[in-house]
């Protein structure tokens, strides 16, 4: 009974982000944790105008410290009252944590954007999930963009939080989360950010690091269940991997693009700063809009093989422990 409570929460998470998705209509966890970095930045810009390193640092401590400190305190209270309230308000906690019928939904409005021939709503659509500018991007960069977009996110936003859920549960997922959205909203290397973001972008490149490469492993795997190109997928992340500046974003990436036949990333801009990257894959053949959904795929066969996975090691876990 006890095994079943541990892993009902990561199970129950992910059914009810495949069924609703994110609730916009409601208060996210994930947007409140974004709004208390934006918060601090302010802060931490006045309080530390002259030290914006250490700065960066303390704002990161806050937000890591408050995001797992509450989920625990609801958690050990709702546990205290009865267990399977615990588990549900776990579940709850772990579905808010997951983003793949969200990224699925937004890639899709790209997708059905470029269906209608509508290149400037399809270039609006595909802003909303993309941090580059999209102004110089034509029909076939927008494509690129979103495929690039569900292919990063598929580690970030669905299987490494579904790791950490299952080596520690609502909490530690919450830790990553939030390291995650500090990286994504501060986390860059332009003058801005360099300082007040380095703390965070280290500490998502370190918690990172492994679920990326497990979830590239399986997304590989899960290109052979899909019928795509699976030796291509392997020959790529073998060869590409580390065609980034960051050590983690290129691992699915290539994965996709091997997959996929097709080249992804190249230079683009951010801030209205050009940014030279290298390729990452080759250009067998040219990208169609019909990648966007054989990318959704991937991520979700690449989700659930995460899923078997991380339930088996929490049954594990919790077996050794009781």
């Amino acid at each position: 009974m006890k095994i079943l409570i541990a892993v009902l929460p990561l199970l129950a998470g992910f059914l009810l982000d495949c069924i609703l998705g994110d609730p916009y209509s409601l208060p996210h966890p994930i947007r409140l944790i974004g709004r208390l970095i934006s918060a601090l930045e302010k802060w931490a810009r006045n309080a530390f105008a002259n030290h914006l390193t250490a700065g960066g640092t303390i704002l990161a401590l806050i937000v890591l410290m408050t995001s797992a400190g509450i989920p625990l305190a609801v958690l050990f209270l709702c546990y205290r009252v009865n267990i399977w309230l615990g588990a549900a308000a776990e579940s709850i906690l772990c579905y808010y944590m997951l983003a793949a019928r969200c990224l699925r939904s937004e890639s899709m409005k790209v997708y059905r954007a470029i269906s209608e021939n509508d290149t400037e709503k399809a270039r609006t659509a595909v802003s909303m999930i993309v941090g580059r500018d999209t102004k110089p991007l034509d029909r076939n960069g927008i494509i690129r963009a979103a495929v690039e977009t569900v292919a990063e996110n598929t580690s970030d936003g669905v299987t490494a939080p579904m790791l950490y859920m299952g080596l520690g549960g609502a909490v530690l997922g919450f830790f990553y989360k939030a390291a995650n959205t500090m990286d994504s909203m501060i986390g860059y290397t332009s003058e801005k950010y360099l300082h007040i973001g380095k703390f965070a972008a280290k500490l998502d490149d370190v918690l990172n690091y492994i679920p990326s490469r497990l979830t590239a492993l399986l997304m590989i795997l899960s290109a052979g269940i899909l019928r795509l190109d699976m030796k291509n997928a392997w020959r790529i992340w073998r060869r590409d991997r580390r065609n980034h500046a960051s050590p983690n974003s290129a691992q699915t990436e290539a994965v996709c693009a091997g997959a996929l036949d097709v080249r992804l990333a190249g230079d683009a801009y951010y801030f209205g700063e050009l940014h030279k990257k290298p390729f990452i894959g080759d250009n067998i053949r040219e990208i169609e809009n019909e990648d966007i959904r054989r990318a959704n795929r991937l991520m979700y066969c690449t989700s659930a093989l995460m899923l078997i996975l991380c339930t088996a090691v929490r049954a594990l876990l919790w077996g050794i422990i009781l």
